[in-house]
């Protein structure tokens, strides 16, 4: 596929107006680009597939961090909190329905090195169940995000104080410090080996932030003073001096510790940091990951999660069945490593759309042409991602990934996934305001 040319990258020129920009939303709505199927009670599955070897994907799972995702891209692009208002107090039915997960670990009769034990980020969205399945439920990137979005939602006014589990979210607090989340080693994004990850310390700051603003106003403070497992002020202030210490040790990199399987100088999940968390606010930081990102882990048709990632290597169909694609490999990656050719690493397409937005907000904020013209190059590269006619999807979707499949690459499975369809979603937004602009 030329990775250059395609009908919906021929709507984004240099002569692009904002109108051309409505249109090829409207046109690529019309086509199912945008639909995000929602369960009864508003949570998401990952991904919209059906039927054959996706329901052994397990993809009809309910994950807490692309949930979050998919909630924040309904706020951004529609400036409307019932969607994930809804979705929100689902996955807070969830996590009180399982508050044991958190009061266990923090009252001591729970192990924490057993992810099993930690609360679950994957799980039965239709019933609201945990899974039997072992997993890796170590993922403290999953549960900033949702303190993050908790926060914001409240402070928009979007979340009224009585709809609030304040127990919940002191209790979330506790958790991490006595996990001392700022060294913890966890799964984070990819749930794959665990290790101190500023991906997912970040997404920790980004809650403890927003709630620490909350916590200026009385009342708020009141409520997390109160039940089994209180909080003030000076809990999140000194969890936020750790975690912030520790991001300043570790960035630009992903882990520094010094074991090979552990230690990781590039990852693409630092860029969420920059969009939509926006926790960074060092433009010289920013700028070293966006320059990582593109000379290290950018390929002609997407982007590498890190270096020596072998999640949808080269014939991955091939070389494994169905169900062991998308397995718990986060005890030992080994066996799944040594499927990997060099250089031939699954390309995602969650991150281009994420760069597009980061180089958008930039132009909103100072009009500096050069992040328009690097806005609209991501957007280009976004929306050539997109599946193309004659291939064994709908044209015009959303997939996980590119994956190389005798020779040819190719959307791997996980298609349409609805992470990259939010985020998409987003970029196209973004750059229809900066066109206004």
């Amino acid at each position: 596929m030329d990775w250059s040319k395609s009908a919906s990258v021929a709507w984004i020129q240099n002569t692009t107006t904002a109108n051309d920009v409505r249109d090829l939303m409207q046109f690529l709505e019309h086509r199912g680009t945008f639909l995000f199927p929602t369960l009864p009670n508003g949570l998401f599955s990952a991904a919209a597939g059906e039927g054959g070897d996706f329901e052994l994907s397990g993809y009809q799972n309910v994950w807490v961090r692309d949930n979050i995702q998919i909630a924040w891209a309904h706020l951004a692009v529609l400036n409307n909190a019932t969607i994930p208002r809804v979705c929100m107090q689902s996955l807070t039915a969830f996590f009180a329905k399982y508050r044991h997960r958190f009061t266990d670990i923090i009252d001591g009769k729970a192990d924490p090195a057993d992810p099993m034990q930690r609360p679950h980020i994957r799980f039965d969205g239709t019933h609201l169940t945990e899974n039997s399945e072992k997993w890796a439920h170590a993922q403290n990137d999953a549960l900033g995000y949702f303190l993050w979005l908790t926060c914001r939602l409240i402070i928009r006014g979007d979340l009224a104080s009585n709809a609030v589990d304040w127990a919940l979210l002191a209790q979330l607090v506790r958790f991490w410090q006595v996990i001392e989340v700022w060294q913890d080693a966890d799964s984070g994004h990819w749930e794959e080996v665990r290790k101190v990850a500023a991906s997912s310390i970040g997404c920790v700051v980004a809650g403890l932030s927003l709630l620490r603003e909350l916590m200026q106003q009385t009342a708020v403070a009141a409520h997390l003073a109160n039940g089994s497992h209180p909080i003030t002020m000076s809990d999140v202030d000194g969890l936020l001096i750790k975690c912030r210490k520790a991001l300043h040790e570790i960035l630009p990199a992903e882990c520094v510790q010094p074991n090979p399987l552990q230690n990781r100088r590039y990852d693409a999940a630092l860029l969420f940091l920059i969009y939509p968390l926006n926790i960074l606010r060092d433009r010289i930081l920013e700028d070293t990951i966006l320059a990582d990102v593109k000379a290290q882990l950018q390929g002609p048709c997407g982007i590498r999660r890190y270096p020596g990632d072998s999640y949808w290597c080269a014939d991955y169909r091939t070389l494994l069945s169905a169900k062991a694609r998308t397995a718990d490999f986060s005890d030992d990656l080994d066996a799944r490593d040594q499927l990997l050719k060099p250089g031939m690493e699954a390309q995602w397409c969650i991150f281009d759309p994420i760069i597009a937005c980061i180089h958008g907000q930039r132009y909103l904020a100072d009009g500096d042409p050069a992040s328009l013209e690097l806005q609209l190059e991501a957007t280009r590269r976004s929306l050539s991602q997109l599946t193309p006619a004659g291939n064994r999807f709908p044209q015009d979707r959303c997939p996980e990934s590119y994956f190389c499949e005798e020779g040819a690459w190719i959307p791997n499975d996980i298609t349409p996934l609805l992470w990259t369809q939010a985020n998409l979603w987003q970029a196209l937004t973004m750059l229809q305001q900066s066109l206004e602009k």
